[in-house]
């Protein structure tokens, strides 16, 4: 009693969450037996082999993108992801992905093939190049009768016709398609009469696509001048040529679609351009009338600029006239202010009030009697006039 007791949901919702955890994507090889499409799209099948079979169920969004067409008894290979359809509590596999059986040798080749490349920094994002925006002219490297040549041409027409569009026909599959791929890309590299190169096919089996996987092909990509978009199969094909390109498209039509600009898009810019052109010319016009009419609110006649300045000399002469005035004053009013303390020390002043100056022979100042002697002859010195006179008896303090 102490294990706790598991709802049935309960139960097969921890078997599937251990399933998928346990088995991530794998591939399973079997025969296809009891094939059915139901009309949401989804594919219902029973893979098998001589000793058992596991139901399988291909989603609608993964079986379109097939180009194949699956029956009953086919060997195949399925990428699948082990699962538990809990409704039902059947063991399933959801398969991602489908190929023809048979191509495990090949496969195992492009994988090899694709990590030996690798290792030799064949694939680097550093070497990758950018796509010119505006190219001259663009370059298709296809078949002259595959369908993906009539896709690329129409596509690059719809977007711009003003490019010119140069075609380099090689074969697409085949016995010796890879050399002459390969000299092809080394042939328009050499002409250099594009900016960019197309490498295109349609979809098929990785039997038709693998041309695509040779190596002479992958390392004339990165030795060609010109950048090279590829666009080979759908959009879960992957070749050797993806990997080495300097950029990989999906499809064919969306190779044209990666290497011209739309003209409707050049269009609309110029449009833009024009409309941001017309706004700034516009608003410099504005700013540069603005600026012009307070230019000429400043801009003043030469004779009424000579009635303002004689104004102004008028003023400045009043002013000089008044400031030398008011300093004449000044000094006027100086002048007697020195003169009255002139006065009040002038010794003259002070023998105009009864006092005398006396001075020995010498004619030094006399203030102490004690400095003559009696009958020595002294000068006095009064307001008008002078005396000489002797000295009869000194008294001292």
């Amino acid at each position: 009693m102490d294990n706790p007791v598991l709802s049935v949901t309960e139960l097969l919702r921890s078997v599937r969450d251990t399933l998928e955890r346990r088995f991530p994507l794998l591939w399973v090889r079997g025969e296809l037996s009891n094939l059915s499409r139901a009309p949401s799209g989804h594919w219902y099948f029973t893979l098998k082999d001589g000793g058992a079979q596991v139901d399988c169920v291909m989603f609608r969004s993964r079986a379109a993108t097939l180009d194949w067409e699956p029956r009953e008894g086919m060997q195949v290979e399925a990428r699948a992801l082990v699962t538990l359809y809990e409704p039902r509590g059947r063991f399933q596999l959801t398969v991602e992905g489908l190929r023809r059986g048979g191509m495990g040798p090949l496969f195992e080749r492009f994988l090899r093939l694709k990590e030996k490349l690798g290792a030799e920094g064949l694939f680097d994002a550093d070497l990758k190049r950018g796509l010119p925006e505006h190219p001259r002219a663009i370059g298709v490297l296809t078949s002259r009768a595959a369908a993906a040549l009539r896709d690329v041409l129409t596509t690059l027409a719809r977007r711009n016709p003003a490019i010119p569009v140069i075609v380099y026909p090689i074969p697409v599959q085949g016995a010796g398609a890879a050399e002459r791929i390969a000299a092809m890309l080394k042939r328009a590299g050499a002409r250099a009469e594009c900016d960019v190169l197309l490498l295109v096919r349609g979809g098929g089996s990785i039997e038709d696509l693998w041309e695509f996987n040779e190596e002479a092909v992958a390392r004339a990509i990165r030795a060609c001048p010109i950048p090279v978009v590829v666009g080979v199969g759908h959009e879960t094909d992957f070749t050797i040529a993806d990997f080495a390109a300097d950029y990989r498209a999906p499809t064919p039509t969306a190779a044209s679609e990666i290497a011209s600009p739309a003209s409707a898009a050049l269009l609309a810019r110029v449009a833009e351009c024009a409309r941001c052109v017309s706004r700034e010319m516009r608003r410099r016009l504005a700013y540069a009338a603005q600026s012009a009419d307070g230019w000429s609110r400043r801009l003043v006649h030469p004779a009424e600029r000579l009635r303002s300045h004689q104004d102004q000399v008028r003023q400045l002469s009043a002013r000089l006239g008044f400031a030398f005035l008011q300093r004449l004053k000044d000094c006027a009013a100086a002048l007697a202010g020195l003169q009255g303390s002139l006065r009040s020390l002038d010794p003259t002043a002070v023998l105009e009030r009864g006092y005398s100056l006396t001075m020995d022979a010498r004619g030094d100042v006399l203030r102490d009697a004690a400095r003559v002697r009696e009958g020595e002859t002294v000068r006095t010195r009064l307001a008008r006039g002078s005396l000489e006179s002797e000295v009869k008896k000194r008294e001292n303090p």
